[in-house]
C-alpha cells in the first residue's frame, strides 16, 4: 500500500513539475508570440498603380491577388484600396518595411520572352510560383515550380513547342532574372526553372514571379508604421481578464466536481502553458479572432472534462466502485469527446484550407487548441486523477454521485420552443429589412467591410504610437463617435494617417477643426481619401464558401458516425438557428459588423455542434440499450436530462471566461465578447431544446410513413 502511495505521490509531483515547467515556459513565451495588427501593429506599404485611371475590375483583381501573396508572410495581413489608384498592404508584427518589400517582391511588369525579345506570355498568366529543393544524383538542386492559369498553360505549351533548344527568359521590369533552356514542349501547365545557385535565390525569384502576376503594375509610394488598433491597454486588460476568468473556472470545477475538478484544473493549466508555447513555436499570428479560437478550444477542453466527470458520477450512482467508475467514465465519454472534437477539427481544417485572413487565423488557433484539449482531457487528467486516487482519495464523497432521476419532458415543450425561436428569427429578418430600407445597409458594417475615410495629418512633432493612442484617438472618437479608429505613422516624417468610418463633408470639417484646436497644426496640411474595406468581396466569398464546405463536411461526418442522416440534418438546422439568432441581435441592436464578426459566427457554430453531439451520442447509446421497440420520446427526454448538467456547466464555464472579458475589456473587446455570450447561451438552448426535438420529429415522421406503407400493402394483399 505504501509503495502504491509512493508511486502515486511521485506521479503527482512529476505532473505538477511538468505543469509548472510549461506554465513558466508559456509565460516567458508571451513576448515571442506574433501579434496581429489589432494587437501589436506592424507596417503598412502603400502602392500606386502606374496607370493613371485603372479600371475597377483591375484594382479589385490586383487587391485580391496581392492578398493571397502577403498571406504567405502572415495570414492576418490586410490589403485594401485607397482613393482610385492606390493599394495599402498592412502586415502585422513587423517594423521594417524594407525587409518586407525584399521578401514580398516588388510589384512590376513580368514577361516571358524568346531569344529575339518577343513577349510570349506575361505574369497575369501565372497562377503560382514556389521555391523547391530537388536531388540530382545526390547533388542538391534549387528550382522554382511554376503553375500557369488555363489560358497561360495553352500559351506556354505553344511557346515551348516552338522554342525547343532555345531559351525563354523571365524578364522583370526590364531585367532578366532567369534564362533557362527549353528542353521539351511543356503541355501540362507546369514547369520548373532550374540552374539557381541557392534556395534564397529561388525564394526571391518565386516571389518576383508571384508578385508580377498582378493585373496592374504598381510602384511603392510610402511605408508607414501601424499603431495597434486595440492598444497596449486592451492587451493588458485582456490578459488580466483571461487570468481572472480562468481562476473562476478553476474554483467552479473544484467546487462542483471536487477531486476530479482539481485534476482537471491542473490539466487545464498545462493546456494553457502548452498552447502559449506552441503559438510561439509555430509562429502563429495571434489576433482577436485567434483569441476567439482559443476561447472556444478552452471551452471544449472544459467540456471534455465535464463529460468524463458526469460519467464517473453516473457510474458511482449505479453502484460501481470509485476505481471502476473512473476507468468506465473515461471509456464511455470517449466517443462523445472524439466525435465533438473531430467534427470541429474537420471544420477548422476546411476553414484554414479555403478561408483567408482572419478566418485562417481563427482556424489555426482553434485546430491547435482542439488537439491539445483532447490530449489533456484524455491523458493528463486521467493520469492526475489516478494519482489522487492512489494517494488515498478513494471515497465516493470526493467524486460525487449521480443517480438516475425522472426525465424532464423536454419534448412536451418543443412547440413553444419552435415558436419562440421562429419569432426571434423573424424579428431578425424584419430588422434587416428595416435597416436596409432606412439606413441603406442591413447591418452596421464597420470599416473592414465597407471602407471609410483616411485622414493624413502632419503634426508639429513626432508623436509616438502610445501618444497617438492616448491623445489623438480620443479626439477623433469624440468627433466621429466611432470606436474603431486606426492610426499609422509615415516612416521618417511627422505625418500620421488616421482611419475611421466614412465621414461626411461636415464631419471631415469638424475633425479638421478639432485636430487644429487640440494640437495647433496647420489645417491646410490635412488631407483625406476614401479607402475600401480590408475585407474585400472576394474574401467574403472565400469565407462563405469555407463555411458552407465546413458545414457539409460536418454533416457527412455526423451522418457517417451516427449512421442516420436525421442526426446530421438536425445538427445543421440547429447551427443555422444559432447563426440567425445572433444575426438578429446584430440587426436589432446595430452591433458593429467587422473582422471579428466572421470569427464570432464560426465560434458559435463550433460551440453549438459540440454541444449537440454530446446529446446525440447519449441518444445513440440509449437506443442501443433499449432496442427498437423503445419509446422514442422517453429516450430523447432521458438523454437530454442525463446530459443537462453537462450542458449547463460547460456553457457556464465558457460564458464566465467571455463575460469577464466583456466586463474588464475595452470597448472594442466588448464588441467582440457580447455576441459570443449570446452565441454561447443560444448554443446551449438549441442543443437542449431544438436538436433532440428535430431528430424526434424526423424519426417519428419516417416511422409513421413506414407504418402507413405497410398498412396499405396489407390492405392490398387482403383484397387479393
Amino acid at each position: 500500500m505504501k509503495n502504491n502511495k509512493g508511486k502515486s505521490l511521485a506521479g503527482l509531483v512529476l505532473a505538477l513539475a511538468v505543469v509548472g515547467l510549461f506554465g513558466f515556459f508559456g509565460y516567458t513565451c508571451l513576448d515571442d508570440i506574433k501579434l496581429g495588427l489589432d494587437l501589436a501593429g506592424g507596417v503598412s506599404i502603400t502602392y500606386q498603380a502606374t496607370e493613371e485611371n485603372p479600371s475597377r475590375e483591375d484594382m479589385a483583381d490586383t487587391i485580391y491577388k496581392l492578398q493571397q501573396r502577403v498571406e504567405s508572410y502572415s495570414t492576418e495581413a490586410e490589403v485594401y484600396q485607397e482613393g482610385s489608384n492606390r493599394i495599402n498592404v498592412d502586415i502585422p508584427g513587423v517594423s521594417d518595411a524594407n525587409a518586407i518589400l525584399e521578401e514580398l517582391g516588388k510589384p512590376g511588369s513580368l514577361t516571358f520572352t524568346d531569344e529575339e525579345g518577343n513577349v510570349l506570355l506575361d505574369g497575369t498568366q501565372v497562377e503560382n510560383a514556389q521555391p523547391v529543393i530537388g536531388d540530382n544524383n545526390g547533388i542538391r538542386e534549387y528550382m522554382v515550380d511554376l503553375t500557369f492559369t488555363e489560358e497561360g498553360a495553352e500559351t506556354f505549351a505553344k511557346a515551348t513547342e516552338e522554342n525547343i533548344g532555345k531559351r525563354i527568359a523571365v524578364v522583370y521590369d526590364g531585367q532578366i532574372y532567369s534564362n533557362p533552356m527549353v528542353q521539351e514542349a511543356i503541355t501540362q501547365g507546369q514547369c520548373q526553372i532550374t540552374g539557381i545557385s541557392s534556395y534564397e535565390e529561388a525564394q526571391r525569384l518565386a516571389s518576383t514571379i508571384r508578385i508580377g502576376s498582378l493585373s496592374l503594375e504598381l510602384e511603392e509610394l510610402r511605408s508607414n508604421v501601424v499603431g495597434a488598433q486595440l492598444g497596449q491597454d486592451a492587451i493588458t486588460t485582456s490578459l488580466m481578464a483571461g487570468a481572472v476568468g480562468f481562476a473562476i473556472v478553476v474554483v467552479f470545477m473544484i467546487v462542483v466536481y471536487r477531486i476530479p475538478g482539481a485534476a482537471a484544473s491542473i490539466a487545464l493549466t498545462l493546456y494553457v502553458g502548452l498552447i502559449l508555447v506552441l503559438l510561439a513555436a509555430f509562429e502563429i499570428t495571434l489576433t482577436l479572432p485567434g483569441v476567439a479560437g482559443i476561447v472556444l478550444s478552452i471551452g471544449m477542453a472544459v467540456d471534455a472534462n465535464v463529460i468524463i466527470f458526469t460519467r464517473i458520477k453516473e457510474e458511482i450512482g449505479a453502484g460501481k466502485t470509485v476505481h471502476t467508475a473512473i476507468q468506465s467514465g473515461f471509456h464511455k465519454a470517449l466517443s462523445a469527446i472524439i466525435d465533438g472534437n473531430v467534427t470541429t477539427l474537420i471544420a477548422a481544417a476546411v476553414l484554414f484550407w479555403r478561408g483567408s485572413g482572419t478566418v485562417k487565423g481563427f482556424a489555426s488557433t482553434l485546430a491547435l487548441g482542439i488537439i491539445l484539449s483532447m490530449f489533456t482531457a484524455q491523458f493528463v487528467t486521467k493520469f492526475i486523477l489516478n494519482a489522487f486516487y492512489g494517494l488515498g482519495f478513494q471515497s465516493e464523497k470526493f467524486y460525487g454521485t449521480k443517480k438516475d432521476r425522472k426525465s424532464v419532458d423536454f419534448l412536451g415543450k418543443r412547440k413553444l420552443c419552435f415558436v419562440l425561436s421562429a419569432a426571434v428569427i423573424l424579428i431578425g429578418f424584419a430588422g434587416l429589412a428595416v435597416n436596409g430600407a432606412g439606413e441603406g445597409n442591413m447591418l452596421n458594417y464597420s470599416m473592414e467591410f465597407v471602407g471609410g475615410t483616411s485622414t493624413n495629418v502632419t503634426f508639429n512633432e513626432d508623436l509616438s504610437l502610445e501618444e497617438l493612442s492616448s491623445e489623438v484617438v480620443p479626439v477623433v472618437e469624440a468627433v466621429t463617435g466611432d470606436a474603431d479608429v486606426q492610426t499609422q505613422k509615415v516612416a521618417g516624417t511627422n505625418e500620421v494617417i488616421i482611419k475611421t468610418r466614412t465621414l461626411s463633408v461636415e464631419e471631415r470639417e469638424a475633425l479638421n477643426q478639432s485636430l487644429t484646436d487640440h494640437f495647433g497644426i496647420d489645417k491646410e496640411s490635412i488631407t483625406a481619401e476614401s479607402i475600401s474595406g480590408a475585407i474585400s468581396s472576394e474574401m467574403r466569398t472565400d469565407a462563405a464558401v469555407a463555411v458552407i464546405m465546413a458545414t457539409i463536411c460536418m454533416l457527412l461526418y455526423i451522418w457517417f458516425r451516427f449512421k442516420d442522416i436525421r442526426f446530421a440534418s438536425s445538427a445543421v438546422i440547429a447551427l443555422l438557428h444559432d447563426v440567425f439568432v445572433v444575426l438578429t441581435c446584430y440587426a436589432v441592436f446595430r452591433w458593429s459588423v467587422g473582422s471579428t464578426f466572421i470569427a464570432c459566427m464560426l465560434t458559435i457554430v463550433g460551440y453549438s455542434i459540440n454541444a449537440t453531439i454530446v446529446i446525440f451520442d447519449r441518444i445513440r447509446e440509449n437506443l442501443k440499450l433499449s432496442g427498437r421497440k423503445a419509446d422514442l420520446a422517453e429516450i430523447v427526454n432521458a438523454s437530454i436530462t442525463q446530459t443537462f448538467t453537462r450542458s449547463v456547466n460547460t456553457s457556464l464555464t465558457t460564458f464566465i471566461m467571455v463575460f469577464v472579458l466583456y466586463i474588464m475589456g475595452v470597448s472594442s473587446i466588448r464588441e467582440f465578447a457580447l455576441p459570443l455570450m449570446v452565441g454561447i447561451v443560444c448554443g446551449a438552448y438549441s442543443s437542449v431544446c431544438i436538436t433532440g426535438a428535430l431528430w424526434y420529429i424526423m424519426t417519428i415522421g419516417k416511422n409513421n410513413r413506414y407504418k402507413k406503407t405497410m398498412e396499405a400493402v396489407k390492405t392490398v394483399s387482403k383484397k387479393k
